[in-house]
């Protein structure tokens, strides 16, 4: 189904991550390349693709894992639609022709992640400013949408964007040692969010500072959505920061998803909720992956507080929700996962049934 076709249908309307799933856009992996090369970068991918990505930055990844995700993809969407859920996709944009601001140039990166550079809360699709400067203009993939959503009701917003100039980043930026908190690279000098940051309890948002979110941009967030909705901000146990979805996931009222790793101690809001930690990650040494380690077998999508989309060869992750009382829908997705991300990062869910709730 494509960007903006006949069938469009609006409004925006989404307040957490399980209410039933009706309408969501699914990223795309056309033109992926690895981004062009900034200090931003090391903070957050894994020690050993450093010099990977120094190497082939503004250079399309690898066309076979790049074809292979594409055919995921494709079988992801006709799973959700399946389902009877409207599949939105973004428009291509060429990811590897330079472009400048006056203080700085850079290449693209992909589309492929609709979660980190849009927000949906409520009615509201927001434009994140993103702190990676491959990132900069990455949400235009997605503003034939963006226009439709706004046009059929919606309400449609932008952070500041940022300038990204050097004093947004910690240019002394070292490896924290072993044992060591994490030493983020993004500074306060302007703010700056992913939207993976962040997950939503209805009235309650759940986020955390990273190597892309800062306090600035958090602030800026709380500021803007106001008092219906109360922003809250944790550490957990991760060295390298950057998006909280496969940190810490709710699935469904009352039930959380934990990453036995990072979180040690599971945050006091949800006292009295049912918490699973999520199984040792399945995934073979072997497998590529880029951008993300191998507990991105969390990042699932629920497609009602029962249904959930998870990798068909992750076995464990897949008895683990079942213990959970959920019931899994497998899909294969090794290959995009070597892309950075999984179920939850490929989409943006646009439009679920149900209402603005507390359930805290």
């Amino acid at each position: 189904m494509t960007a903006g076709g006949p069938d469009f249908a609006g409004p925006v309307s989404s307040y957490n991550e399980w209410d039933p799933l009706e309408e969501v856009i699914v990223g795309i992996v056309d033109g992926a390349s690895f981004p062009g090369w900034h200090l931003s970068l090391p903070p957050a991918l894994p020690r050993h693709q450093v010099t990977t990505f120094r190497r082939n930055a503004g250079t399309p990844f690898p066309a076979d894992l790049a074809a292979a995700a594409a055919r995921e993809l494709d079988e992801f969407v006709r799973l959700l639609e399946g389902e009877g859920i409207v599949v939105r996709r973004p428009e291509a944009i060429p990811q590897r022709r330079a472009y400048s601001t006056l203080d700085w140039a850079s290449t693209g990166m992909y589309a492929a992640m609709p979660r980190d550079s849009l927000l949906v809360v409520g009615n509201e699709i927001i434009e994140c400013p993103m702190a990676w400067r491959s990132r900069y203009y990455e949400s235009l993939a997605y503003r034939p949408l963006l226009k439709r959503y706004f046009r059929g009701g919606a309400r449609w917003s932008s952070a500041p964007r940022p300038e990204l100039t050097d004093e947004q980043f910690d240019q002394d930026w070292t490896e924290p040692g072993a044992g060591e908190p994490a030493r983020l690279v993004v500074t306060e000098f302007e703010p700056t969010f992913d939207a993976a940051d962040f997950v939503r309890c209805g009235r309650d948002i759940i986020g955390q500072k990273s190597n892309v979110t800062n306090e600035f941009g958090i602030d800026w967030l709380r500021r803007h959505l106001g008092d219906d909705y109360r922003v809250h901000v944790f550490d957990f146990n991760d060295s390298h920061p950057m998006h909280i979805d496969a940190t810490v996931m709710p699935v469904a009222p009352g039930k959380l998803l934990i990453n036995p790793e990072r979180v040690p101690k599971v945050p006091r809001l949800f006292k009295d909720w049912d918490v699973m930690q999520a199984p040792a990650p399945a995934l073979p040494d072997s497998h590529p992956l880029y951008m993300t380690s191998k507990w991105i077998n969390m990042n699932i999508l629920m497609l009602d507080p029962q249904r959930v989309v998870v990798e068909r060869q992750d076995e464990p992750m897949i008895q683990v929700l079942r213990r959970f009382g959920l019931t899994p829908i497998p899909c294969d997705f090794r290959h995009f996962n070597s892309f950075g991300g999984s179920f939850h990062c490929a989409t943006l869910d646009v439009r679920r049934s149900g209402t603005l709730e507390s359930y805290f």
